[in-house]
């Protein structure tokens, strides 16, 4: 009588009275069957660019323990090697699980599959260790249907304790929606100084802030942070410098400009009148007072070498107000001009700061400002 055989392991079901003198190989053959499926590990070189079918016997001769004629009853397959074309690798038509290890390299996709339904297979990317299920028909990566075991999220981390989402080896680490369909995405690179890039899908948009408040963008440290193109690449590039009264630092590459297509200005501030005026033309580079008695102003505080400043003074309702300056003024031929004494009117008066004076570059007297 035909022998036959059981429908997951294979195992050879025994009539009676049959193989006589045989059974030490047949028993041998059911422990490293059984041992293969419960732990087996066995690597499988598929390199080249056909596809690959794992081996299967029913035999005595798999009584070895490497197992190496019958492939798809081990329960840890990896596959090496280098892979020239996108190929399938199949199992015989067995219902079983897997623990699966994609190690081949050449950039090119493997799916894994059951003979004769190549088209219900799972493709595994390269470096890829998963958990697979097969009914015999159709083969499913347990890993990767997680997402709809925790379709409400995943939590990383103990709570008592920082969360880690890496790559299973020296590969990116990518995270997108929809699997990938229709999706922005975010790359983490391997690589020593790898980047991290933010990729919205077609004209979508990077948001910072919750839509109840505002958004923050801010390095990770004491350290500068830098906004540029390319990778900074034929880049200008806008600084902000980390430190005590940083400064905000706009650099063009070769010849290019900072332009404003629209309005740019400094906001006007009216300083508190003091007889010994203050004016701190960091803060107020643009500003006016209104005289309520003589004035003379004293040496602006916190100049920057270069610097553009003006300063509009009005007389008050009973006007006469006098005004004097610093000796860090410099007007035209070395003599300040005299201000208008008319109530409500104003004398408009600029300057540039050479790191020593500030020059005149022009004044406009008895304007009406109201």
């Amino acid at each position: 009588m035909a022998s036959t055989y059981t429908s997951r392991l294979k195992l050879e079901r025994q009539t009676s009275g049959e193989n006589s003198g045989n059974w030490g190989n047949l028993v041998n053959y059911v422990f490293n069957r059984v041992d293969c499926s419960v732990k087996g590990y066995q690597a499988a070189n598929i390199a080249g660019n056909a596809n690959v079918t794992l081996s299967s016997a029913n035999s005595t001769t798999n009584t070895d323990d490497s197992a190496t004629d019958d492939q798809v009853h081990n329960a840890i397959l990896e596959f090496t090697g280098a892979l020239t074309a996108n190929i399938h690798v199949f199992t015989d038509a067995v219902e079983t699980k897997y623990t699966v290890f994609n190690n081949t390299s050449g950039s090119y996709t493997l799916t894994f599959a059951n003979t004769g339904h190549a088209a219900n297979g799972v493709a595994l990317k390269q470096g890829a260790k998963t958990l697979i299920y097969s009914d015999g028909s159709t083969i499913s990566d347990v890993m990767g249907d997680l997402g709809d075991i925790v379709s409400t999220g995943v939590t990383v981390g103990s709570g008592a304790a920082a969360g880690v989402l890496t790559s299973s080896g020296a590969y990116d680490l990518t995270l997108n929606t929809n699997a990938g369909s229709n999706s922005g995405e975010i790359t983490i690179t391997d690589a020593a100084n790898g980047n991290i890039k933010l990729a919205p899908n077609g004209t979508g948009e990077v948001l910072v802030g919750s839509g109840s408040a505002a958004g923050d963008i801010t390095s990770s440290g004491a350290y500068d942070l830098i906004i540029d193109t390319n990778e900074g690449t034929n880049a200008g590039n806008i600084t902000l410098s980390n430190g005590a009264n940083g400064d905000i630092t706009f650099t063009n590459n070769g010849t290019g400009v900072v332009k404003f297509n629209d309005a740019a200005y400094f906001p006007e501030v009216d300083l508190t009148f003091d007889t010994t005026q203050d004016w701190d033309v960091q803060a107020a580079p643009v500003a006016k007072v209104t005289l309520d008695d003589n004035v003379t102003f004293d040496a602006p505080t916190n100049p920057t070498t270069g610097q553009f400043v003006s300063i509009l003074c009005i007389q008050d309702g009973t006007g006469s107000r006098t005004i004097a300056w610093n000796g860090v003024f410099e007007f035209a031929a070395n003599t300040a001009p005299t201000a208008t004494t008319t109530g409500g009117q104003g004398d408009l008066f600029g300057f540039r700061y050479n790191g020593t004076k500030w020059l005149e570059v022009g004044r406009t007297l008895n304007l009406t400002v109201a």
